[in-house]
């Protein structure tokens, strides 16, 4: 695909559903209604007060989605800095509006709906980083003087996200971005140098921690370390997923959330109260429909006839990758509890549009593909 950006508007005419990958819209939707009907389980049986506002989010995503989706390549192209900058401005505004919420200044309420605008930066950043690699040749990717805009790219938003304190946004924020720096061919030495520099400034960021984060490292070491405490979402959520068994206790029928013996069951721990009630079977097919949402966009991605393209959808794969896995390893006490949500599953009304709106974008990318196709 070229990115011809002084072509005319009708060459990109969208007619409704010309181009679209059906496929992917449904694997979304099934897991967006998975995400319904754990929330339904996870308030003991009722659509009060998350299963009904994440199914009106979803349908008011995938139309976010489709509306996205028709728009042309050159637009998300020329207007990736614009993107990038107004969501960075949103950031920003944060820091001198946001409201206050147990510590931590997250949210901006703008009259009508209140976002989260660390969770949206995410794709304005891949969007930026997406668009100055298309702009360089392949060779010069690795030269010292082309690092200085991504990495300006990646750490501003960086460095607003983890002052509000958002310890687990900003990892996966950064994690994303490099991510993008990895796929658009950048030399490893630099990732190399990078993880010793980590390794290195780990005593220092440690001192910075809040106490509340470095309990969280402390008990994902050792979860008996404070089980009525910083440890007991982990064990609970380890009871929940291991009392599930071959088949689980059946939908509506698990006790850590009957009982209310598990925090934070409709946001962090969704997949504990999935399993619990699904078991292994039934988890395995839940994995199954996040592989085949990530096989798809790796496929996708491979299908892309320019940088620009190719960089943004699989920088939108691997972003999904690094959520689902961080989750999953999070609530199996594999990771430390960073607040990570599980995409498409988790109640959060701005992670939900975030990720739909992500896949609009992707959808746009591959249907101009398709019919430029389709034209032979």
């Amino acid at each position: 695909m070229s990115l011809n950006t002084t072509g005319s508007a009708r060459e990109g005419a969208f007619v409704f559903g010309q181009g679209l990958n059906w496929f992917l819209i449904l694997t979304v939707f099934l897991l967006g209604l998975v995400g319904v009907g754990t929330l339904y389980s996870a308030a003991g049986g009722s659509f009060d007060p998350w299963a009904w506002r994440h199914g009106v989010r979803l349908i008011i995503g995938i139309f976010l989605m489709l509306a996205v989706a028709a728009l042309d390549v050159r637009v998300l192209y020329n207007g990736a800095y614009f993107i990038f900058g107004g969501l960075l401005l949103l950031l920003l505004s944060v820091q001198l509006f946001g409201d206050v919420t147990m510590g931590a200044k997250r949210w901006l309420d703008l009259g009508i709906v209140t976002v989260q605008p660390s969770e949206f930066i995410r794709l304005g950043m891949i969007l930026a980083l997406a668009r100055f690699y298309q702009s360089i040749h392949q060779d010069v990717v690795s030269h010292f003087q082309n690092l200085f805009v991504p990495a300006l790219i990646i750490l501003v938003p960086v460095m607003l996200i983890i002052n509000q304190p958002d310890l687990g946004t900003t990892i996966m924020l950064a994690v994303s971005g490099i991510g993008v720096l990895f796929l658009a061919g950048l030399n490893w030495r630099y990732f190399a140098v990078g993880a010793v520099a980590i390794v290195a400034t780990v005593p220092l960021v440690w001192q910075r921690l809040f106490d509340y984060q470095k309990e969280r490292v402390l008990v994902f070491l050792n979860p008996e370390r404070d089980p009525l405490g910083a440890g007991y979402h982990i064990i609970q959520s380890k009871i929940g997923i291991g009392s599930g068994g071959m088949f689980g206790k059946g939908f509506s029928e698990g006790t850590q959330s009957r009982l209310n013996f598990l925090p934070e069951k409709h946001t962090d721990f969704v997949f504990t109260i999935y399993a619990e009630e699904m078991g292994f079977v039934g988890s395995v097919l839940l994995l199954v429909l996040f592989v085949l949402l990530l096989v798809q966009l790796a496929f996708i991605a491979n299908q892309m006839r320019s940088q620009f393209a190719r960089l943004v959808v699989a920088g939108i794969g691997f972003s999904l990758f690094v959520y689902i896995f961080i989750n999953l390893a999070m609530v199996m006490g594999l990771a430390p509890v960073v607040g990570v949500p599980l995409p498409f599953i988790s109640y959060g009304g701005t992670s939900m549009l975030t990720f739909l709106i992500s896949i609009g974008v992707v959808l746009s990318l591959e249907r101009q593909v398709r019919v430029e196709m389709s034209r032979g």
